[in-house]
């Protein structure tokens, strides 16, 4: 199984917290550079935060102070943390993983929904 698989997504109320989390094939986990995503009904999909091999993060600014994005690549798991979640963060969150070595590789997931309630 390489393509990533997410879960943790539901439904709470503005104002909550979720914790995404998405596991990967440990073939290609730790040498991964790995991304959350998301595509808001009716919008086009957009990056949410990602995280190098390395550990370096980077985050969209509509997120920054409320998502934290972590890896731990003993369990070749990415999480997200969300917190103050609002009613405009509903979406469908989507894990990738890629990176090169002497290959390249770039898996998604199937997503998971995310629903904030006002």
């Amino acid at each position: 199984q390489v393509q990533p698989v997410e879960s943790g997504g539901g439904l709470v109320q503005a104002g909550g917290s979720l914790r995404l989390s998405c596991a990967a094939s440990g073939r290609i986990f730790s040498s991964s550079a790995m991304d959350w995503y998301r595509q808001p009904p009716g919008k086009q999909r957009e990056l949410v935060a990602g995280i190098t091999s390395g550990g370096d993060t980077n985050y969209a600014d509509y997120v920054k102070g409320r998502f934290t994005i972590s890896r731990d690549n003993a369990k070749n798991t990415m999480y997200l943390q969300m917190d103050s979640l609002k009613p405009e963060d509903t979406a469908v969150y989507y894990c990738r993983a890629h990176g090169r070595t002497y290959y390249s590789w770039d898996y998604w997931g199937q997503g998971t929904q995310v629903t904030v309630s006002s």
